[in-house]
């Protein structure tokens, strides 16, 4: 599957679980959170305050 800043951060770590040191650098605790399972990427960039474009970059997917 390609990830896209509209995967959500559940496939995102099943996919790319070494993805979990890049989202915590950004400030996110995604990886035991609950909202983790719906909430996409940039859900999760926009909640969080972090710009979209820098988030997927670190994390090598496209928006």
């Amino acid at each position: 599957m390609a990830l896209t800043a509209d995967s959500t951060i559940y496939d995102l770590l099943q996919e790319k679980p070494e993805s979990t040191a890049i989202l915590f650098k950004f400030g996110m605790g995604c990886v035991g959170c609950s909202i983790a399972k719906g909430e996409s990427i940039k859900e999760a960039a926009i909640a969080h305050g972090i710009p979209l474009d820098e988030l997927v970059a670190a994390l090598g997917i496209s928006q």
